[in-house]
């Protein structure tokens, strides 16, 4: 292994194999999976290849990340039919000729008997072993995967499908990286924030995980921003991973202390998971209200296991009449607009009495593109909640992008006018 290779760092590239991959309609997201547990292993993915099922472009691109990292992690081609090119295409680019396997043979039809079927003849090109590889048993599927040495790299061929790829990573590849990586692991932390642009939560950040880049262990910061949320990611490598995990909890201690509540996790949590569990501690319930955001509040709460003990239920209110009928007064919305502070107030208020649950969340708004006024231009949000201390909590926040957008950050600003009220509550005692 050289220098140059790993920079200081085991270094490895993943190559996803697939023209599926190329098209709209298929995401690869076995690469995310590799990534984390690389990084978790002390490997840092310098690059990510997407190539079709084409041998010369494979092997062209197996080439390429053969001379440019230690570890090859190659995706999916393992199947039977003639569009399944990997095996073939790293036996020539290796000079390793193919050898059919008579044990991956009998695995196989194994399975097809088990399930009552005759085994394909086609089928036994998944048996094709490059010479020299190491077999990886896939108890889950018909092809194994296979470990090889390729000059300074080791190479790993791994099934397509997740259920397949992933067990097999981590009961027969994880192991075997750890001589490569000598030793190395990656202690990760994340603080997701939600409440605060991307150049705020730096502007307080900053001050904190510049400093850290010096320091023994180095640590490493990202910050990453998605709809309605800012993650930090800090993370450092080394030989003594008790060493980088204090570094980065002082870290994060010392971050979330700066960020105050717009820190909504330092365990990965997200958002309608820390609501949850807020509402869980609490042992209150909310109904939601929802006109622009067409029930996505609900969905998001309910994607969560065991929400049905905090979520009672809610309305979906797209039309004057829904809402008037749930007990908002009709004069108030002809009055100041069906999206407004006041209107989305009355809308949190019925949803709460209707349901008779300790929280109620509204949210009104113009999620575009048509519908627009100039004093209130599409991504125009009114949102309430209504408890049961105190009078009700009202925002009116303006959002960019299209329909999609706008609807996504008002759900996401939903749940945060809910889980600070929590967190008040909190605060404040039983």
């Amino acid at each position: 292994m050289t220098q140059e290779r790993g920079r200081g760092r085991s270094s490895a590239v993943i190559v996803a194999v697939g023209s599926e991959l190329l098209t709209p309609h298929k995401i690869d997201t076995n690469s995310l999976f590799l990534t984390e547990r690389l990084n978790g292993v002390g490997f840092a993915v310098i690059q990510k290849l997407v190539v079709g099922d084409d041998p010369s472009g494979l092997s062209r691109a197996l080439g390429y990340a053969l001379r440019l990292a230690d570890v090859v992690i190659v995706t999916g081609g393992l199947g039977p039919t003639a569009d399944d090119v990997t095996r073939d295409v790293v036996a020539e680019l290796l000079g390793a000729p193919l050898e059919e396997s008579p044990a991956i043979v009998e695995a196989i039809r194994a399975r097809f008997t088990a399930r009552g079927l005759e085994m394909p003849e086609i089928n036994r090109r998944q048996a094709a072993v490059p010479r020299g590889a190491q077999i990886l048993e896939n108890p889950r599927g018909t092809a194994p995967g296979l470990w090889l040495s390729a000059g300074e790299a080791c190479l790993a061929l791994l099934p397509g499908p997740p259920r397949e790829l992933r067990p097999m990573f981590e009961r027969l590849v994880q192991d075997r990286l750890a001589p490569v990586s000598d030793g190395r692991r990656v202690e990760r932390r994340m603080i997701r924030t939600t409440g605060r642009t991307e150049s705020h939560i730096d502007e307080l950040a900053r001050p904190i995980y510049e400093p850290l880049a010096a320091r023994q262990p180095p640590v490493e910061t990202t910050i990453l921003a998605s709809l309605g949320q800012i993650d930090l990611h800090l993370s450092t490598v080394g030989p003594e991973p008790e060493a980088g995990a204090r570094v980065l909890d002082a870290a994060v201690a010392d971050l979330a202390g700066v960020l105050g509540n717009s820190v909504v996790s330092t365990d990965g949590r997200s958002l309608p998971e820390v609501v949850g569990e807020l509402l869980r501690r609490r042992g209150a319930r909310v109904a939601l209200a929802e006109s622009c955001t067409g029930g996505l509040i609900a969905s998001r709460l309910t994607d969560v296991p065991g929400s049905s003990a905090y979520v009672h239920g809610g309305w979906v209110l797209y039309s004057n009449e829904a809402k008037v009928a749930l007990g908002v007064s009709r004069e108030l919305i002809e009055s100041h607009g069906a999206v407004s502070e006041p209107v989305a107030e009355a809308m949190a208020v019925a949803a709460r009495d209707a349901a008779n649950v300790e929280f109620g969340l509204a949210v009104t708004g113009i999620a575009g593109p048509g519908g627009a006024t100039p004093s209130k231009p599409v991504g125009t949000v009114c949102l309430a909640l209504a408890g049961t201390a105190g009078p009700p909590r009202v925002r009116r926040v303006q959002l960019p992008g299209d329909r999609e957008r706008v609807k996504f950050q008002a759900s996401q600003a939903g749940l945060d006018l809910l889980r600070r009220a929590l967190l008040r509550a909190t605060d404040a005692g039983p």
